[in-house]
């Protein structure tokens, strides 16, 4: 029983195209943690989406493509961007006060909420298999956060805010798939992302720096190359071959908090993250088995 296979797919450039990705997602996310050191979550996401904004309009100009940047499902991408939005500014405040690892080990629960968010939005029968991975992810961000004990840090819940708009806004792709192109969500992600980061921003207003502006750049950046490079993975191999390959921003965070932070991973944070893991695969190869299934009954 295999998942049907085009023939055009190119299963390792797609794996080294996510990889990249998942660096230069990394790389954002270590200059916006550097940011948050003197300026709030809130403008640390409004300069990344100015640069993302820039970048999507200039490429939507630039290859004569602005006319096909209407939307099919305005509401839609509406509510997908403002699932971005949120997964940003969240995780953004989480890095202000936790190591990279460890809210990246967090935030990777978003695949488990999305079982659990396919059923009332998707319709979608979720297997008791498929819930029991769900609860075990849990018990796998149990083990990060550790409540209820001596070094149970209440702002991991920013990270699981994070995952929970992330879901969210993966859900509703699924929904309007089809619909719109690439091009079409990624403009919708940074305009809505600006809009609302605009009208946030003169609140907690801090003067950034050159040093602030320059590491905006970064993120702005960073963050919008590997969003295309996600793209571009996703056109050359198949989703249920990429998804064991996201987990490998883990390592990229674990790293870059490392030799920019000096943090090191505690055993916890690395067993929770294995847990993690190993649940968020098997959730991955079950909708694998379960998309198979019905294509084959079809």
């Amino acid at each position: 029983m295999n998942e049907p296979t085009n023939p055009r797919d190119r299963p390792l450039r797609g794996i080294v195209l996510m990889l990249a990705a998942l660096a230069f997602f990394s790389c954002s996310d270590a200059a916006s943690k550097l940011m948050t050191a003197t300026l709030p979550a809130v403008e640390v996401a409004w300069l990344r989406f100015c640069v993302f904004t820039l970048l999507m309009l200039g490429t939507a100009i630039g290859t004569g493509q602005a006319h096909a940047l209407r939307s099919k499902r305005p509401i839609l991408q509406t509510l997908r961007a403002l699932g971005v939005l949120g997964s940003s500014i969240f995780f953004i405040m989480g890095l202000a006060f936790l190591p990279m690892a460890e809210a990246t080990a967090i935030a990777f629960i978003s695949p488990m909420l999305v079982t659990a968010l396919s059923i009332p939005i998707l319709g979608e029968v979720v297997g008791w298999r498929r819930w029991s991975a769900v609860m075990v992810g849990l018990l796998g961000v149990l083990i990060v956060v550790r409540p209820g004990a001596g070094a149970f840090d209440p702002t991991a819940i920013f990270p699981i805010l994070s995952a929970a708009s992330w879901a969210v806004a993966l859900v509703v792709t699924r929904k309007m798939s089809g619909s719109d192109g690439p091009l079409i969500s990624l403009t919708y992600a940074a305009i809505v992302g600006l809009l609302v980061t605009s009208a946030l921003v003169p609140f907690t207003w801090v003067m950034p720096g050159w040093r602030e502006v320059g590491l905006g750049l970064v993120t702005g950046v960073a963050s919008t190359i590997a969003q295309w490079l996600v793209v571009l993975a996703f056109q050359q191999a198949r989703a249920s071959v990429l998804a064991p390959f996201s987990y490998s921003q883990l390592v990229w965070s674990g790293l870059l908090g490392y030799v920019i932070f000096g943090n090191v991973p505690d055993q916890w944070t690395l067993a929770g993250a294995s847990v993690i893991i190993a649940s968020g695969l098997y959730t991955a190869h079950r909708e694998r088995t379960v998309r198979v299934s019905s294509a084959l009954a079809k």
